[in-house]
């Protein structure tokens, strides 16, 4: 078992602790779903899915705290990250910064009920703007055409 390995079984068992805070009767058996395949994890990599998939449904059943949520979030991600692939800044700066997008979005009360509509709109919007410089066809120079 790698150091990696163990680090990224940390992560998974701090991210199926976060989502118990406040959690009821049905989030606490998707809890031990999770903690039993975090344990699983660690001989086989699609355990991990299945644990961030149960921390989810116990987020989903049980509706915590916006902070609990981001850190079991942020969690997950490097969980998933460590098991499948390297950490690197980037990522890391990805993940700290959609938690951080997501808690802010969560604690300020937006007072316009429409907005949340917005959000999938505005997730498409920022996703093709950073794709923008990949997506650009090259096209030849007028004066090579024959």
């Amino acid at each position: 078992m790698t150091s990696r390995r163990l680090l990224a079984t940390a992560f998974g068992a701090v991210t199926a602790g976060s989502a118990a805070l406040g959690a009821d009767e049905r989030g606490m058996v998707a809890v031990a779903v999770a903690l039993i395949a975090v344990l699983a994890g660690l001989y086989l990599r699609a355990a991990a899915t299945v644990a961030v998939l149960a921390v989810i449904g116990a987020i989903a059943l049980s509706g915590p705290q916006p902070m609990p949520a981001a850190v079991s979030g942020v969690c997950a991600a490097a969980y998933l990250v460590l098991m499948h692939a390297a950490l690197t800044r980037a990522t890391a700066v990805g993940i700290a910064g959609f938690a951080a997008v997501g808690v802010l979005a969560t604690t300020l009360p937006a007072g316009v009920p429409w907005l949340p509509l917005l959000a999938p709109v505005a997730g498409v919007a920022v996703i093709g703007l950073a794709l923008s410089p990949f997506l650009r066809a090259e096209r030849p120079a007028r004066e090579n055409w024959t």
